[in-house]
């Protein structure tokens, strides 16, 4: 049975569902969501509020990378909505606060591309320490330059961590086993791993690295957090590096820092403004700097890391559409899920406030309708109470569950 959409965001089918994928996600993503009978669209590119909410139309389940923004305006206009993958770690591309009040999931992959962030910040290291940038330009222009000048072996050179979560913390692994020095800075408690050493302020890990480098998430309070003052505080000829995000560093205090020699190399993957799809045009102040590593945003861009980013995600969405699982959401209840124990399940996300549960039960009892299971989450300002109930469920049953005050979103999964 299908409750059908009774009244705007409260309550849908879940099938036929329809999913639309941007930005080239590995095709691992559209096998998985449609051998589970998703009519799957896919699209090169991003997508601009105004083709989104159109693209939208119909449709239940969104998949993007980091270009595409689902912004509140976008979000408001696509009723149909129930679900959206980051096919990415970071989530800063997606409203959270406004999607949960629309009752719409949003999944991300957290640790799929770790290992290969981890990986190219090692070879970026390596290569600006060795300066094999510089000896690489050389040889393309023809000149023969064999000298030790400036190259130096990581061993025994000290690596700054700003940000110890999955990505600075195996970095920190790694880079030990290859004989670095680790310290790191964060301003959540976090486990030091092996030799690590936790520095008590930013600036005390500024003056003790000779390479800096960051792996700090997306939030907001994130921005321009690296600037002229930081570089200024970093030791004479030391080395930076930034794959988190673009807007956390000031790009021209960086040039600044490089062209005055107070910093010898930089490997920068991200940009305050990016191009939003391959082949576009692609300017920045950090261009045609000696020594500086300048790649697009390709940290996590390996081949095994977007098959189990594609992956992990679609199967996220495809368990939230069959068994309306949350597990690993960043914005609901989360509820680990199987198949039904019952003829149908009832999924109510509704405002966590006092006897809602007791009002979704007793609107059961009084339509004759048998429980099997229940489980319930709340989450900040949502509860999500999952019912696997008997057959006899009920159109009059559906309609006083949507009729509830407190209810976001209803969905009934036959």
């Amino acid at each position: 049975m299908s409750c059908g959409l009774v009244t705007p965001q409260k309550c849908e089918t879940i099938a036929p569902v329809r999913a639309l994928l941007l930005e080239s996600l590995h095709p691992q993503a559209t096998a998985i969501l449609a051998d589970a009978g998703i009519d799957v669209e896919n699209h090169v590119g991003a997508m601009d509020e105004d083709e989104l909410i159109d693209a939208l139309d119909g449709v239940e389940l969104l998949g993007i990378r980091s270009k595409t923004m689902l912004t509140e305006r976008v979000i408001a206009n696509s009723p149909s909505l129930i679900g959206v993958g980051a096919f990415s770690i970071g989530t800063n591309q997606i409203d959270l606060a406004s999607a949960a009040r629309r009752g719409i999931a949003a999944f991300n992959a957290p640790f799929s591309n770790t290992r290969s962030v981890v990986e190219l910040a090692i070879a970026e290291i390596v290569s600006l320490t060795r300066r094999l940038t510089d000896h690489n330009r050389f040889m393309h222009d023809g000149v023969w330059d064999k000298s030790a000048d400036g190259a130096h072996e990581i061993r025994g050179r000290t690596l700054g961590i700003i940000g110890y979560g999955n990505i600075g913390s195996q970095l920190s692994v790694i880079a030990e086993a290859l004989g670095m020095n680790v310290v790191f800075f964060d301003n959540a408690e976090k486990l030091a791993l092996g030799n690590a050493t936790r520095m008590a302020t930013l600036d005390e890990l500024l003056a003790t690295s000779d390479i800096v480098t960051l792996h700090v998430d997306g939030r907001r309070g994130n921005q321009g957090i690296f600037g002229a003052r930081q570089f200024g505080a970093m030791k004479e000829g030391s080395i930076f590096l930034n794959l988190s995000r673009g807007f956390v560093v000031d790009v021209d205090a960086l040039k600044d820092a490089l062209v005055s020699g107070r910093l010898v190399g930089a490997g920068i993957d991200v940009f305050p403004e990016e191009p939003k799809k391959r082949g576009d045009a692609f300017e920045s102040p950090l261009q045609n700097i000696p020594n500086v590593i300048l790649t697009p945003h390709i940290g996590g861009s390996t081949e095994e890391a977007q098959r189990d980013i594609g992956t992990f995600v679609a199967k996220r969405l495809r368990d939230y559409v069959q068994h309306g699982s949350t597990s690993l959401s960043v914005n609901l209840p989360n509820l680990s899920l199987d198949q039904p124990t019952g003829s149908h399940r009832v999924a109510h996300l509704h405002l966590n406030i006092p006897g809602v549960l007791a009002a979704v039960n007793n609107e059961f009892a009084n339509h004759g309708v048998n429980i099997e299971a229940q489980l319930l989450s709340t989450r900040g300002e949502l509860g999500y109470v999952v019912t696997d109930v008997a057959a006899g469920i009920t159109e009059d049953a559906v309609s006083a569950l949507l009729a509830m005050p407190a209810t976001v979103r209803l969905r009934v999964l036959s």
